[in-house]
């Protein structure tokens, strides 16, 4: 999975698996969701887009089957979290 930081106020990071359609999305408030069957070109259209959180609500939202897959506490560092997840 291809992760890429991206500067927005709404997103913090953006990934996708090209393989599985997998799109996981990183919101400013540590929340992640998966978002499934996303085509690659809706991916590499987020990337572009000059507001993230537009583009995300005007062609993701509520358009693709979605799960959270982690919901971060603020008060913990993200590292600390990805080595307790890989435990």
């Amino acid at each position: 999975m291809n992760t890429t930081t991206v500067e927005s106020t709404t997103l913090a990071t953006v990934a996708y698996d090209d393989a599985r359609k997998l799109l996981r999305l990183e919101f400013r408030g540590r929340a992640i969701y998966q978002y499934f069957g996303v085509p690659a070109a809706v991916h590499a259209a987020l990337l572009r887009a000059p507001s993230k959180g537009g583009y995300f609500n005007r062609v993701i939202r509520g358009r693709f089957p979605y799960a959270l897959a982690s919901h971060a506490r603020a008060d913990v560092p993200h590292e600390a979290l990805l080595s307790e997840c890989s435990r």
